[in-house]
């Protein structure tokens, strides 16, 4: 189901999450409702507290085939290398702005069958990742934008790089 994206500057966005304590039919529902709502707002990831739920959930697609990467309870185990890059979020809808943040992320975390996985990524993955924990620590990416973008430069810049 279609949620609601909570904006800023809703107290719920710089709360630190709750642990999920069990996978049963609500946290799959709530994965579930987090990827019906990223899809529909065209996000690349989203987390719980963006739908205004205190648990430790969120969804990022990866990879060349935006595989769904379905995230309770992650934890960074690595991280290296930096990099700036231009990000966004859904709960600051039209702001945009360079963020340095890792190129690699070594994470933990279960999937919607209770199993524990690690998984490491890259790049754009790794800092879809990173953007989505720091949502589950309260910690919002306006903060970290070293630059900020109007919509007017952002689309200049998309339009040069398809020439």
């Amino acid at each position: 189901m279609i949620k609601e994206v909570v904006k800023y500057p809703a107290e719920i966005l710089t709360t630190q999450t709750k642990e999920v304590t069990m996978i049963n039919e609500d946290i799959i529902q709530l994965l579930d409702d987090l990827y019906d709502t990223m899809i529909e707002h065209d996000g690349v990831g989203i987390a719980a507290p963006q739908i205004n739920v205190d648990l430790r959930v969120a969804i990022v697609e990866i990879g060349e085939e935006r595989d769904i990467l379905e995230m309770i309870n992650p934890s960074v185990i690595k991280v290296e290398g930096t990099a700036k890059d231009i990000e966004g979020c859904l709960s600051f809808p039209e702001l945009f702005g360079d963020v340095e943040r890792p190129t690699y992320v070594k994470i933990e975390a279960c999937d919607r069958d209770g199993r524990v996985y690690e998984l490491e990524a890259w790049d754009f993955d790794a800092r879809a990742i990173l953007h989505e924990i720091d949502h589950l620590d309260g910690i919002l990416f306006h903060d970290k934008i070293t630059r900020q973008y109007t919509p007017e430069e952002l689309e200049e810049m998309y339009e040069e790089e398809e020439a």
